[in-house]
């Protein structure tokens, strides 16, 4: 019996996606494992694999339809294909969510999550998910069935929230353009940046720092690289120099929550990468403890995957600061954007030649800030 492949979500921030390409087409028979259509995401496009061997009987959804990936991490609404079994399987009902080889539960993180907080026992609810795994939407029905009592004394009725504001028609000037489709990480981005602006407090803290002896050391350093085919930038010694000033200075290398200020024991730096679709931030983990030359090495690596759109969720989502460096554009300073829920930001101009004063004589030196 053919079974609906729906849009699934690829990393936990997922709530849509656009299916930008297939890989297969109608007729086409496939195994578990292979690769079944390439998936824009907020962050990146990700591959699709097929979890079960079949053939593809109807391909329902276009490339570039976005389908709504609902649950982070389970079904959504959209439809990319029917894949007939082979051979092809009964229908049964919803199984009970057990595994197999025991007692735990078949449920999804944010089932698990969700039922936690709502006092739900996931042993009583019936998994609608693939092979009886529970999901949101199954705990979801559950408090809707289980409403919590009321309370003796009769509350105040709750404020209505108040309605989300209708996006304003926007009126384009008569005169020549053309008008490109914004991509799911060109969205989130916008998303992102506007509710940091407006709900994280940023203070600005600008100081000029001098060069030489750092562009010295690096090229006595790459001397001793060049056999390896290394060639450090001053972005990976930024890149270490902030990991190190945050493992001395723990106060900056934090996350806040609504309930917490969680401080780190380790710097895990995202760097401010651009590619053609948009502002991503791959990270350099425990880049403290890492040797120059490793930083370098997986900087270049990161930094090549991201502008073809091919890092892991795990490479570019977490991190506790992030670096951003626009001196290859000969910017000399600029206020860079808090990544939250990150509570810091280091933002860096381009090195020229300046007067500074040295030994109390006036000289020439590079700096930047």
């Amino acid at each position: 019996m053919p079974i609906e492949l729906k849009m699934p979500a690829l990393s936990p921030t997922m709530e849509e996606g656009t299916l930008a390409k297939w890989l297969v087409k109608e007729g086409d028979t496939v195994a578990a494992g292979d690769l079944l259509a390439e998936i824009e995401t907020d962050k990146a496009t990700m591959e699709f694999e097929a979890v079960d061997e079949g053939t593809i009987a109807k391909i329902l959804v276009a490339e570039g339809t976005e389908p709504v990936a609902k649950d982070g991490g389970e079904t959504g609404a959209g439809q990319p294909a029917t894949q007939a079994p082979a051979p092809a399987p009964e229908v049964k009902a919803p199984a009970q969510a057990k595994q197999d080889g025991g007692d735990r539960v078949k449920a999804s993180p944010l089932a698990r999550r969700l039922a936690e907080q709502r006092g739900v026992d996931l042993g009583s609810l019936q998994g609608s998910g693939p092979g009886g795994r529970i999901v949101k939407a199954d705990v979801d029905g559950a408090g809707k069935a289980a409403p919590a009592a009321a309370s003796p004394a009769a509350a105040a009725p709750a404020a209505a929230p108040a309605p989300a504001p209708t996006p304003q028609a926007v009126t384009v000037a008569d005169i020549p353009h053309e008008a490109a489709k914004l991509s799911n990480i060109r969205k989130t981005i916008a998303r992102r940046l506007t509710e940091s602006k407006q709900q994280v407090p940023h203070i600005y803290l600008t100081v000029d720092i001098r060069l030489d002896a750092l562009l010295k050391l690096r090229g006595e350093l790459n001397a001793g690289l060049a056999a390896r085919n290394v060639k450090l930038s001053v972005n990976d010694f930024m890149i270490k120099a902030l990991a190190v000033a945050l493992t001395e200075v723990p106060s900056c290398n934090v996350m806040f929550t609504p309930a917490e200020l969680i401080t780190f024991h380790r710097a895990d730096i995202s760097v401010a990468v651009s590619t053609p679709t948009g502002l991503i931030t791959p990270i350099v983990k425990d880049a403290g403890s890492r040797a120059l030359s490793a930083i370098s090495t997986e900087m270049a690596d990161l930094a090549a995957r991201a502008r073809d759109n091919k890092l892991k969720p795990e490479e570019y989502q977490g991190g506790t600061a992030s670096l951003s460096n626009m001196g290859m554009y000969g910017i000399r300073q600029f206020e860079a954007v808090i990544n939250p829920p990150q509570g810091m930001i280091m933002a860096i101009g381009a090195g020229e030649k300046r007067p500074w004063v040295i030994d109390d004589s006036l000289q020439i030196a590079t700096a930047r800030r």
